[in-house]
């Protein structure tokens, strides 16, 4: 069963006086505050749509995406019956495994308001969106009380089958002085729901490549000396992270950290080279060139590169192999041009 909460005002003197706790009789109002500050759900959230319809007929009422760009549906209880909540929360999780980045950023881009999901998520997370958008996906079910039948059954999805699914309660007080105060308490801890969904479950999240596993790759694709040359040469100049295919190079632009070169050593081969993503962008701007100037520095043999089919400009770039490392060189060369010239 869902804890209860009491809460206790301290008055003058150390007096203790219990809050009343009242029934929160609109669902509506819990809505409200959740698509206004989905932190008092979950401070690590990004609201992307509200009242999202599916395929399959029905409405996902908030639909959300945390730090690593996995969905997150919210389904209010409200006064559906535990079969109904449950199942509806499963239905929609079907539908939801299935959308791709393209149907993601639409869905988005139609509920935040003057932005694209690129720059509301990092605006966010401080950060760029992943290059998997909805590796996986979550779904907690919220209400002002869950029934012992819908925890049943969520304990069951989560704790035997791995379903990574939870549900939290919000309990409202008013205080003598017409104040109100409202607290949540989850069924399960987070925690423990996200270690069933990874021991027990079928998730699809892959875990970032370590730096060991991409330079076992490179030696597997017969790149390794570029590939340490190059990670060496642009680690000077740009801070270098891991994703689940690559390594990548990113430099401060407009107030937080962006990939500008990434390198995928298991997409190379030892007679095309190493494999390259460029971010046209982003590199003319972080060494204050044109796009037109940094050509020079990228290898001719190329082609246009975009992170997904509908990603804005600055998503735009090149791809293609390094087959020498003065290649490598000329492209970090004009990234030591602008450490010397005091640039940031």
């Amino acid at each position: 069963m869902s804890e209860e909460i009491r809460l206790w005002s301290v008055a003058a003197g150390d007096q203790l006086t219990e809050l009343r706790q009242v029934p929160l009789d609109l669902e509506e109002r819990l809505q409200k505050w959740l698509t206004r500050d989905i932190s008092v759900l979950d401070p690590g959230l990004l609201v992307i749509g509200t009242e999202v319809g599916t395929d399959f007929g029905g409405f996902i009422d908030l639909l959300c995406m945390d730090e690593e760009g996995d969905l997150v549906i919210v389904e209010l209880k409200r006064d559906k019956t535990p079969r109904e909540v449950t199942a509806q929360a499963l239905d929609y999780a079907a539908w939801v495994s299935e959308l791709g980045h393209d149907r993601v950023t639409e869905i988005a881009e139609r509920y935040l308001p003057g932005a694209d999901l690129s720059q509301a998520f990092r605006e966010r997370f401080g950060m760029d969106l992943p290059e998997t958008v909805n590796g996986d996906h979550r779904i907690v079910v919220v209400g002002a009380k869950i029934d012992p039948s819908s925890e049943r059954i969520i304990r069951y999805l989560s704790d035997k089958h791995g379903v990574s699914i939870n549900a939290a309660t919000f309990q409202y007080f008013q205080t003598p002085g017409e104040g109100e105060l409202l607290g949540r308490v989850f069924l399960i801890e987070p925690t423990e729901v996200e270690l069933h969904a990874r021991t027990k479950g079928s998730s699809k999240r892959r875990p970032n490549l370590t730096y060991d596993e991409l330079t076992q790759q490179a030696e597997e694709a017969g790149v390794s000396e570029l590939y340490r040359h190059a990670v060496s040469a642009f680690g000077q100049h740009l801070q270098k992270q891991t994703t689940r295919s690559s390594i990548g190079f990113a430099g401060r632009l407009d107030g937080s950290r962006k990939a500008v070169v990434s390198l995928l050593p298991g997409e190379s081969n030892q007679a095309d080279g190493l494999r390259y993503q460029i971010y046209k962008r982003r590199l003319a701007d972080l060494t204050n060139r044109t796009e037109k100037a940094i050509l020079a520095f990228i290898p001719e043999s190329r082609e246009e590169w975009i992170f997904y089919p509908s990603a804005p400009a600055e998503y735009e770039g090149f791809q293609g192999f390094f087959k020498t490392t003065g290649e490598i060189d000329r492209l970090a060369g004009v990234l030591s041009e602008r450490d010397r010239d005091g640039q940031t």
